[in-house]
Parts: structure tokens; C-alpha cells; sequence
């Protein structure tokens, strides 16, 4: 875990995302007390922050089926308690799928989920963001409006901060045209009156395979995809964006696709703190 802050460092960003733990596998231990001191001073040393985390790709706290969500409230507690140990400011999750179930009991399912993985832990420092989604299938969370709704309904429950994380290619395949002038405009101006920017702290800078609307998920690297360079200078440089912490998690297809990504994004900025990394 350490390692990590070092190699952020030496791509050149000063903010990056990690998985804690394999994010295919349910099961994980807790890191050692000595691994959270080294990354708490590496990251110092380096002005890395803030440090975020991804949830594991199994776990689906609005789950349907009795034993999935059983594991995912005791994967999530594990993240949680990771987060906490490696001295991280936020855990980024996907809101789930209600398969089997109506939309608004799936909401409640994965508003009793976060409940019950928080219980009894003392979460000071750490802010849970939900990531905006696509919109295929089941997924919860692909609307402003229904963030929005599973956030107010959790913060009466959950014993968390929780704010949001925006993935900018979700925000396309979902319908926001984030890729033009004018359609960036109106979605931040939908994110400002439905959100709020300020619980708004992370934004996942992902240029999108998909064409507006497409509702799938699918990542490009930055300017290639449908959302291009230009909309990219665009919402990087946007005032009401630019104190944010922006990952990539773009693809790496070769060798040095981070650190062009990375390098790509930075040279679009006008004179901000840059804030980026992809996600590992």
C-alpha cells in the first residue's frame, strides 16, 4: 500500500484511488498498523491528497438475494475498516443493482445495507461518495435525482458523512451531454440544484467509448471518446469544478497509457492544482 503513494507521486499527481484489496474477491484482511504509517508519511512527503478508495466490484448492498447482500454488508464493513486503517478521506461505491425487486425497494434494501455495515464503527474522517452509474440494467444511481434520494435516505440511517463522486463517462451514458458547451452548463447547473456541489468531491475523468445516451459503461482514454478534448478542456477548467479531486480511470492498454492520460488531462488545465490519477 505504501508503494502506491510512491508511484503516484512519480507519475506526477498529487491525489490518486486504490483499491484496498483485491476488488474480486469477498474476503480480505486488515492492512498493518506499520503499512498505515508509512503511506500517512509518504503522502505527506508527496502532498498526496486527498487518498481515495474504490469499493470491491462484487459487493451490491441493494442485492435482492438474501446471501449476496449478506456478503456484501460484511465486504463493505471490510472497506470501511480499511479506509479508516490506510488514513483515507474517501470510499467511493457504486449504489447497486435492485434486480428482483421494485426500484424503491431496492433504494431500502441499500439503505439498511449501509446501515448495518457502519454499525458500531467510528467512521471519523472518512466520507462515503456514491458514484453516479450508466444506467444499464438494474443499476441504481444513474440520475442526479436518485442520488440524491438514496443520500437524504441514508443520512437519517447511516452514522457516515456521504457526499458523491461523478464519472464523467456514466454522466454521458446516462443522458447528460457533458460533451457540449451548453450541455455542460446545464448539467452542472442540474448537479448544483439537485446535489449540491459542495458534497460533490470527486469527479472520476473518463472519456467515454459510448455515445450519449447509450446507457453502458465503457471507458476511453482522454479525447478519444465521445466526449473529446475540447469537452474535457471544458470541464476541467470549469469554475464550479475546478477545487475538485479528479481520477482517471482510463484504460491501460500499453505501456505509459497512465502517465499520456495523465499528462493529456494535466495540459488542458489553466493554472489549477492538478489532482489526478487512475484508479489501481
Amino acid at each position: 500500500m505504501d508503494r502506491t503513494a510512491l508511484r503516484a507521486a512519480e507519475l506526477g499527481a498529487n491525489t490518486y484511488q486504490i483499491f484496498s484489496a483485491s476488488p474480486r474477491m469477498w474476503r480480505a484482511g486488515l492492512p498493518d498498523r506499520q503499512v498505515g504509517r508509512r503511506l500517512a508519511a509518504l503522502r505527506k512527503e508527496h502532498d498526496l491528497y486527498p487518498l481515495v478508495i474504490h469499493d470491491n466490484y462484487l459487493i451490491n448492498l441493494a442485492a435482492a438475494d438474501p446471501g449476496i447482500r449478506q456478503k456484501s454488508i460484511a465486504a463493505f464493513r471490510g472497506e470501511i475498516e480499511r479506509a479508516l486503517a490506510l488514513g483515507a478521506e474517501y470510499l467511493v461505491a457504486h449504489p447497486g443493482s435492485y434486480r428482483g425487486q421494485t426500484r424503491e425497494q431496492g433504494v431500502a434494501t441499500l439503505v439498511e445495507s449501509l446501515a448495518l455495515a457502519v454499525d458500531g464503527l467510528k467512521c471519523r474522517g472518512l466520507m462515503l461518495l456514491l458514484e453516479n452509474t450508466a444506467g444499464s440494467g438494474h443499476a441504481l444511481g444513474s440520475s442526479f435525482e436518485e442520488l440524491a434520494e438514496i443520500r437524504e435516505r441514508a443520512r437519517r440511517k447511516v452514522r457516515l458523512p456521504i457526499g458523491y463522486c461523478l464519472d464523467t463517462a456514466h454522466c454521458l451514458a446516462a443522458g447528460y451531454n457533458i460533451a457540449a458547451a451548453g450541455g455542460l452548463r446545464d448539467t452542472v447547473g442540474q448537479a448544483e440544484r439537485i446535489l449540491g456541489l459542495e458534497p460533490v468531491r470527486v469527479v472520476h475523468a473518463n472519456d467515454s467509448k459510448v455515445p450519449l445516451g447509450s446507457r453502458v459503461d465503457r471507458h476511453e482514454h482522454i479525447g478519444r471518446g465521445h466526449i473529446g478534448m475540447e469537452g474535457f478542456r471544458r470541464i476541467v477548467n470549469h469554475p464550479k469544478l475546478r477545487d475538485k479531486a479528479f481520477i482517471l480511470e482510463t484504460p491501460i492498454e500499453n505501456d505509459g497509457d497512465d502517465r499520456r492520460n495523465l499528462e493529456t488531462l494535466k495540459s488542458l488545465c489553466r493554472r489549477r492544482r492538478t489532482t489526478i490519477i487512475r484508479s489501481s
